[in-house]
């Protein structure tokens, strides 16, 4: 269930609220009626969210487990789950703060301008603890601050509800989701609120198809009140009519039309792994640093005249020899063939890094002298034609082949190039003799 909301010429929601009774009145009766109350009553009124609010940013009716908030940049996303959660707070709920970082969930969730302590009466206001990294509440109520960088922390707590903020930021959304939503068994009905700027993420598709998902959606232009003069006129100027502006201020996923791969797509190129293949190659597209983006190193067999994705053997953080030590790895197990090695970062350096690891399988380097959408093109073209078929579910390499050639990734898509570097191989460019493969 999605809810579009459009601010109306009234701005009248048919909430009962004293904003809602203001509004009705003409300049002049409103200048009146706020001078003559006092200091508490001017304080219900900034506090009256139930006024103040927009649609969107308000919690479905319902049962549901998960509200998603897609929105624009500044469309209200971050107050929206501070006033949810502090509502959960009134509760004395036991709660979970989940953010791209823990710098994040500090600066933003809990200190920032439409964060927890932002938006509480000083008689309410939570106190953060930095050493135990808690928010308390006077109630007694106690939210916990996570990072989505670090799954791991998740497990053991429990809470009542959580609000993970910025999801398609998160580094590893799909683990950190789970984790958290494990935690999530205290109370008769757990719920967890996530608001976010929508990316074409496997895992986003996959949360908006859940039947107990309910989302809501707003663009910036919503919150044009709450926001700077001329902010919404400098993007329009700058970006306007661009996928940027689609994204990043229409709050949209951005169409399947433009997109070489969708869910659908992905989800209908699955199937079994074929016992026998004529080839197996591993796609390697290294990085020449340990600071620097993942190594993508993914698996692919021929057989029956399609490409079998295997495995995604990807690594992250590791110095060139120790990826090369993982590429033999991998060639062992699968028994591959042949690495397909990109060497546009580091050259013949790649190949003396194998063959030093005593990687055994053959090595082609490959050199890319077009743009990686270019390159992708023809390989989402077999996909469309059932030609290449997943092994089970690949959630990081699906993220960056949905988002590949949308400018929509922090990262550069290791994965995906892997990968379109062995079905090209297999597919595109037949090379060597082929051979019997059991697995």
């Amino acid at each position: 269930m999605t809810i579009n909301w459009t601010p109306p010429e009234n701005s009248g929601s048919g909430t009962t609220s004293c904003i809602e009774f203001l509004r009705s009145m003409d300049a002049p009766r409103i200048r009146r009626a706020l001078a003559s109350l006092d200091q508490d009553e001017l304080r219900l009124i900034e506090h009256d969210w139930a006024g103040w609010s927009h649609l969107a940013q308000r919690p479905p009716d319902g049962d549901w487990a998960t509200w998603l908030f897609l929105g624009g940049r500044g469309a209200g996303k971050t107050r929206a789950g501070a006033e949810w959660l502090t509502l959960q707070a009134a509760r004395g709920a036991r709660l979970a703060l989940v953010g791209p970082t823990l710098h994040d969930v500090r600066e933003v969730m809990i200190e920032g301008p439409s964060g927890l302590r932002a938006i509480a009466p000083a008689h309410r206001r939570p106190v953060y603890e930095i050493s135990r990294r808690r928010l308390v509440w006077p109630n007694g109520a106690v939210a916990h601050a996570f990072s989505a960088e670090d799954p791991e922390s998740l497990r053991g707590p429990q809470f009542h509800a959580g609000w993970a903020d910025e999801f398609c930021a998160w580094k590893r959304p799909g683990d950190a989701l789970a984790m958290l939503r494990l935690g999530m068994r205290l109370g008769a009905d757990p719920r967890l609120v996530i608001t976010t700027t929508p990316k074409p993420m496997a895992t986003l598709t996959r949360l908006l198809a859940e039947p107990t998902t309910v989302s809501t959606h707003a663009p910036t232009g919503v919150n044009a009140r709450n926001l700077s003069r001329g902010f919404l006129a400098g993007l329009e100027a700058l970006y306007g009519g661009t996928r940027l502006a689609a994204q990043e201020v229409d709050g949209l996923i951005l169409g399947s039309g433009e997109a070489l791969w969708t869910q659908e797509l992905l989800d209908r190129c699955r199937g079994g792994t074929p016992r026998d293949f004529r080839k197996v190659v591993v796609g390697l597209d290294p990085t020449t640093t340990a600071e620097g983006d993942s190594c993508g190193i993914v698996v692919v067999g021929l057989a029956e005249g399609k490409a079998w994705v295997l495995a995604d053997e990807s690594v992250s953080g590791k110095r060139p020899r120790d990826w090369a030590h993982a590429v033999a790895r991998t060639v062992a197990r699968h028994e591959a063939d042949w690495v397909i090695a990109e060497t546009n970062q580091g050259g013949q350096m790649v190949e003396d890094l194998l063959r030093v690891a005593k990687c055994g399988a053959r090595i082609k380097p490959v050199f890319a002298t077009r743009s990686k959408r270019a390159r992708a093109e023809p390989v989402a073209l077999l996909y469309d034609q059932g030609k290449v078929i997943h092994c089970g579910y690949f959630e990081k390499l699906e993220d960056e082949l949905m988002g590949l050639g949308l400018g929509t990734g922090e990262h550069s898509p290791d994965r995906a190039d892997a990968l379109i570097w062995a079905v090209s191989h297999l597919l595109l460019n037949r090379v060597g003799t082929p051979s019997i493969r059991t697995l």
